[in-house]
C-alpha cells in the first residue's frame, strides 16, 4: 500500500483522546506533560496538537517534555524516521526537553543521543532500558546498575544530557548509580542554532 501516512484511526480521533487525556492531568495538579515512547510521529504530533489546543482553550500552559523511541539500531523510529527527521517534525512545540528512551539499552543508544544533542535547542533527557530482555538476568533485563551507570555517565561527560534516568528493567539501585555517576559532570549546554528551512520525511534535510 503506498500510504505512508494510513493509520488504522484518524487524527481527529486521536487528538481528542488525547484532549480527555490532557484534562485529566491538569485536573490532576499535574506540573508537566510528557509525551513519550514515540515510536510513530504522527500520533505524537496529534499529542501535541491536542496539548496545544487545550493550552489555547483554557488560557494556561505546561511545559511539555518529548521522547521517542528509537526501536532497533537502524536509527530510525517503528515508523521509519531518523532522529533528525523526528525532530524536525516536533520542534514547533517548543518542548522544553527532547529525548530518547525505552527500547535500546545505554551502549546502543548512545549514537542517537549524540546527534540528538547537536541538533535540539532546548534541552536533552535520556532514559534508556536496563539493556535489553532478558528471561535469565537476575532482573530480566541485561544492564547492572554498575554498566548502565557507566555508560550514562559518559553520556554526561561527553555533553549529551540535561535530563536522566531510566526506563524498562531500572531498579532503585540503578537509578541511584546513574544519579552518583552523572552528578560528576555538568550539565549540557543548550546549543544556539543559526535558522535555516529545516525538512522532514523520513529523512531530515537543512536548507543554508
Amino acid at each position: 500500500m503506498e500510504r505512508p501516512d494510513f493509520r488504522n484511526i484518524t487524527f481527529d480521533e486521536l487528538v481528542t483522546a488525547y484532549t480527555e487525556q490532557v484534562r485529566g492531568l491538569v485536573d490532576g495538579g499535574a506540573d508537566v506533560l510528557l509525551v513519550e515512547t514515540i515510536f510513530d510521529t504522527l500520533n505524537a504530533k496529534a499529542a501535541l496538537f491536542a496539548i496545544e489546543k487545550f493550552f489555547d482553550t483554557h488560557h494556561e500552559r505546561l511545559p511539555v517534555m518529548i521522547s521517542v523511541t528509537i526501536t532497533d539500531q537502524s536509527g530510525r523510529t517503528l515508523s521509519g524516521q531518523t532522529v533528525e527527521a523526528f525532530w524536525h517534525s516536533i520542534r514547533h512545540a517548543a518542548p522544553l526537553s527532547v529525548g530518547i528512551n525505552c527500547a535500546l539499552g545505554a551502549d546502543l543508544m548512545r549514537p542517537y543521543m549524540e546527534e540528538l544533542a547537536k541538533l535540539a535547542d532546548c534541552y536533552t533527557s535520556c532514559y534508556p532500558n536496563a539493556g535489553l530482555p532478558n528471561p535469565l538476568a537476575p532482573t530480566g533485563y541485561d544492564e547492572t546498575p554498575e554498566s548502565i551507570s557507566a555508560a550514562l555517565g559518559e553520556y554526561a561527560q561527553s555533553g549529551f544530557l540535561n535530563i536522566v534516568g531510566g526506563c524498562c528493567g531500572t531498579t532503585p539501585a540503578h537509578i541511584a548509580a546513574i544519579v552518583k555517576e552523572v552528578s560528576k559532570y555538568p550539565a549540557r549546554q543548550v546549543p544556539e542554532l543559526a535558522p535555516h528551512l529545516r525538512l522532514s520525511g523520513l529523512e531530515g534535510l537543512t536548507i543554508d
